[in-house]
């Protein structure tokens, strides 16, 4: 059952890929054949996989209805954009489950603060990130550069969390209760915390169902060392068949490896600010190589960022800025974790405060709606998974 659902997967996503590689070895001269890829294969795909896995190690039980089985790799709010849905998450609720008002509503609310963060913040910050990749690199500022990637940091977060909040929301409303998929990873002090941290659901996955199994970092060293490079190498590979996604990958295997052997990590638990900066900034570089088309295009990208243009900002820059602040501002602030810096003690002032907050989610809502029917331009950034 794995190896047929990895040979879909392979036949699908990652068959022209290889076949193009090895035609540029000058050993073969295959035919490239043209394979529509299925949106959502990967997610689906690993759904599948931890059905098998879960059941056989005892984690859920057999479902002796197909349809029972149909319903939990196909079910629609995480279909295509995740989260990774784990078959011991919900077995017991394929069955089981009771809808009721609360979680209703819960669910609805969730759901309208993920379409606001995809519409009003992951669209917008999606606009100026296709502006400056757009751009060939001798027309490339390093002030353009770095606007496009830090916008492309935004659009990234709000598009996926956005999703993932959707999905959690409209699975609540039909008596799913699916995990959390992201917890404020860009106020992370390491590469370490910011996995786990960011698509918890793929991270969870890949150490529960690859990692430990090839047996963790409970043989040594080294074999700690080759167990991450096999992880990263098809994390990176699960993103897109493409090189820069295994280069995305392996830059993570390389910055894990140097925090978990070196003093580098325990440095950063002890330096919050330096540790904040380095990942922000690797995280950011890695978005450059996760966003390009090419290899050749994110090096030309990063030199533009790290100094290969001498102007630092043009006027289209700083035109941008100074029309979309409104929407850097709160998209750099909602990365943080805000309603927690103050607790209120207060019950009726806490319900006064939840009371204005649904009322700003339910506004907030209604304009993303007219953003959607005024707007042509809605991204979907989910065609390579």
């Amino acid at each position: 059952m794995i190896a047929g659902n990895l040979g879909l997967l392979f036949y699908f996503k990652y068959l022209v890929f290889t076949l193009n590689i090895l035609n540029r070895l000058d050993l073969f001269d295959f035919n490239i054949p043209n394979i529509i890829l299925p949106i959502g294969i990967s997610f689906f795909t690993f759904q599948a996989i931890s059905y098998v896995i879960d059941v056989y190690r005892g984690n859920g039980k057999v479902q002796l209805n197909p349809l029972n089985v149909g319903l939990y790799i196909t079910l629609f709010p995480q279909l295509i954009a995740g989260p990774i849905v784990r078959y011991e998450t919900v077995a017991d609720e394929i069955k089981n489950r009771k809808e009721n008002i609360h979680d209703f509503s819960s669910g609805v609310y969730r759901f309208m603060i993920g379409f606001s963060k995809k519409v009003l913040l992951s669209n917008t910050m999606g606009y100026i990130a296709d502006s400056a990749f757009g751009l060939p690199g001798n027309s490339l500022t390093a002030g353009m550069a770095w606007l496009g990637a830090v916008s492309y940091t935004f659009q990234i977060f709000y598009d996926f969390s956005g999703y993932s909040d959707m999905a959690i929301g409209l699975g609540k409303m039909f008596g799913f209760h699916y995990l959390e998929n992201f917890n404020y990873p860009y106020c992370s002090s390491s590469i370490t915390e910011f996995w786990r941290r960011w698509h918890m659901s793929l991270s969870s996955w890949f150490r529960d169902y690859v990692y430990i199994p090839l047996g963790g970092s409970r043989k040594g060293r080294l074999r700690t060392i080759f167990n991450l490079f096999i992880v990263w190498s098809l994390t990176g590979l699960w993103h897109g068949a493409n090189i820069t996604f295994i280069i995305w990958g392996l830059m993570y295997f390389f910055l894990l490896v140097l925090e978990k052997f070196t003093p580098v990590g325990s440095f950063f638990k002890n330096h919050f600010l330096v540790g904040w900066l380095w990942t922000i900034l690797f995280v950011i570089v890695g978005w450059v190589f996760f966003r390009a088309d090419s290899v050749t295009h994110a090096v030309s990208y990063l030199q533009a960022m790290f100094g290969g243009s001498l102007s630092a900002v043009n006027f289209k820059t700083f035109i941008l800025i100074k029309e979309y602040i409104v929407f850097f501002i709160p998209a750099f602030l909602l990365s943080f974790p805000l309603n927690s810096i103050k607790q209120v003690n207060n019950l009726s002032t806490g319900n006064m405060i939840e009371a204005l907050k649904g009322v700003c989610v339910v506004v907030l809502f209604f304009i993303s709606l007219i953003y959607v029917l005024n707007s042509t331009y809605n991204p979907f950034i989910y065609f390579n998974f």
